[in-house]
């Protein structure tokens, strides 16, 4: 069977610059929309919260988009097509995150009505606590936020011929303007709206390639055919890039650090008008991770159903894998004006979602965590700060993009430090939570340890990266390519045919030369390297505590010390020797206003 590949003749039509300036004028009309809606409301917590009375479907939806950024709509169907669809485990690591989310990290947020989760930290260990665990959130944040404004940019930008800036500088001009103007009322209703785009724009190349291959069942045995439905792989071995274990374990690890002590996340689910919208706004949303799942992995057996015989990738057609989901579009819906123009709209979508989110949050941790605590400002010179600096934000990220630009292979490192970063928080947030007699020196032992340690691993496994027989990239062809003319292929980089990296052993270092390290440590499967993190953090977090107690023997001995000395008074015990109290589990009702530790 020969493919016939000839897309040279389709490009951008108007219709679809109309479809994606459709999609960027309706978000900013709803930013315009709340700041006139809300323009009597004068605190930041109006500003930033949405004055704590959202309800539950609209924050579900935005909980969905926040993090299904256009790195989901590109990736995981390339991902598929490369490697297979095991990755639809993920489903099973949802529903861990959403039950320990809304069991042991929503109480302990909503309880305590806090603005910045950073805020726990210094009302369970220190103040040093705090900072840090701000500090290091706004780092990942930018960092983050960058890659997902250019990565997909520059994918598009190749396949379809977009101008790359014009179209980073508008969609992060018109983020930043929604976030300024309406704050998290506007970020949480064009989630909403974007959602919608993002999965009427996977359903588009999916329709369209079901009706192409003739049907479901075509395009699930194609699959099956070429090893893609490689669901059965039960193979414990950490060093395998994707099996059941490390997608379902590892991946939880990473989505509870996302859901249970992200910013961006709490904030939303705190800002419900009641703890049971909150929870069932995680429970709903699950339903919304699913689809976005579903669509993903379908488009890449579609993906991989049309190209089976003719890959893109290795013929050279397309530079990169990220590339090769616009490719497909271009291929199919050319001839359809206005929908490869909801496909990148589907994909920005994904991006101005998780930048309007992560603007949002910096804002609220710099207020809460870095402003208020050192200065006695009324409520209205906060929220002119809060909107000055959702504009900060939103220029730096757009800067970042322009960084992201030039760092070329450390993409991926950067997205990788972003999961880095969060396994030692949620160790952190978790010993707080879950050890009583953590105090604050084995919090801080605990967070360096596992950042260095989680660190350590991440950038060597991008230094020396893992062998093939390790990541397993499943056989493309291009047995079956029937190129037309020269000219089909001009819109891509003239050079030789790109290779896929999995023909050549090792792209950095021979063999000889890869330390002893290479081919166990930092061949872990990236999936762990948040759990490391994490298990580090609260390891060392824990000894240190028990070595630090003012009273060892009665952490090790509780009962016994009890019966020696009558009766047990926590009150006094505590504080002196324990480091604090969980606030958002004490007996008695906790007053805030009163709980706070003095600035």
């Amino acid at each position: 069977v020969s493919v016939h590949v000839d897309i040279g003749n389709y490009s951008f039509a108007v219709a679809d610059y109309v479809v994606f300036a459709l999609m960027l004028v309706v978000s900013a009309a709803v930013g315009v929309y709340y700041a006139w809606a809300d323009r009597g409301q004068r605190s930041s917590g109006d500003f930033l919260m949405g004055g704590r009375r959202l309800t539950a479907l609209p924050v579900s939806l935005s909980l969905t988009a926040s993090f299904m950024s256009a790195i989901t709509v590109l990736s995981n169907p390339a991902e598929v097509y490369r490697y297979g669809a095991s990755i639809g485990f993920y489903g099973l690591s949802y529903i861990i995150t959403i039950v320990v989310t809304s069991e042991i990290f929503l109480p302990v947020f909503y309880r305590l009505a806090v603005t910045s989760t950073y805020e726990y930290l210094e009302l369970r260990f220190n103040r040093a606590t705090r900072l840090l665990g701000t500090v290091l959130f706004i780092v990942q944040t930018i960092l983050y936020t960058g890659i997902v404004i250019y990565a997909p940019a520059l994918a598009l930008n190749q396949v379809t011929g977009m101008d790359l800036w014009g179209a980073v500088i508008s969609t992060g001009v018109v983020c930043t303007f929604y976030c300024t103007m309406g704050g998290l009322k506007a970020v949480v209703w064009t989630d909403v709206i974007q959602l919608g785009v993002m999965l009427a724009g996977f359903l588009s190349v999916i329709v369209r390639s079901v009706v192409l291959q003739g049907g479901v069942f075509p395009i699930i045995s194609d699959s099956e055919q070429g090893g893609r439905l490689n669901f059965w792989d039960f193979d414990t071995n950490p060093l395998r890039r994707h099996t059941f274990w490390t997608v379902t374990i590892g991946g939880a690890f990473v989505w509870v650090s996302i859901y249970g002590i992200n910013q961006a996340q709490v904030q939303r689910y705190i800002s419900c008008k009641s703890i049971g919208h909150a929870r069932a706004s995680l429970y709903i949303n699950l339903l919304g991770l699913w689809s976005i799942l579903l669509c993903s992995v379908f488009a890449g057996m579609c993906l991989y159903s049309v190209y089976k015989n003719c890959d893109p990738w290795t013929a050279g057609l397309v530079s990169a894998p990220d590339q090769l989901m616009p490719y497909l579009v271009m291929d199919i819906l050319g001839n359809y004006p206005g929908l490869p123009g909801l496909f990148v709209a589907a994909a920005y979508s994904g991006s101005l979602s998780t930048v309007s989110s992560s603007i949002n949050a910096l804002a609220a941790v710099t207020v809460e965590d870095l402003i208020k605590p050192y200065t006695n400002m009324s409520e209205k010179h906060l929220s002119w700060i809060s909107k000055g600096l959702s504009f900060a934000y939103g220029a730096l990220c757009i800067g970042m993009a322009g960084l992201a630009s030039l760092m070329g292979g450390i993409l991926q490192a950067a997205v990788s430090i972003f999961g880095v970063i969060g396994g030692p928080l949620l160790g952190l947030f978790t010993l707080g939570i879950l050890c009583p007699f953590a105090n604050s020196k084995g919090a801080l032992s605990g967070l360096l340890s596992g950042l260095v340690v989680s660190l350590w691993v991440g950038i060597g496994a991008q230094i020396y990266p893992p062998p093939p027989e390790m990541t397993l990239p499943l056989p493309l062809t291009t047995d079956g390519c029937n190129f037309t003319t020269a000219n089909s292929i001009n819109w891509t980089s003239t050079a030789l045919p790109v290779q896929p990296n999995y023909i050549t052993t090792a792209p950095v270092h021979n063999l000889n030369s890869r330390p002893v390290l290479a081919d166990n440590w930092y061949s872990l499967s990236y999936l762990y390297f948040s759990p490391i993190g994490t298990i580090i953090a609260i390891s060392v977090g824990l000894i240190v505590s028990l070595f630090t107690a003012a009273d060892f023997c009665f952490v090790l001995f509780p009962l016994k010390v009890m019966r020696r000395t009558g009766k047990l008074d926590l009150t006094k015990d505590r504080e002196k020797k324990f480091g604090n109290t969980n606030p958002a589990f004490c007996d008695v009702e906790l007053d805030l206003t009163k709980s706070r530790i003095p600035t």
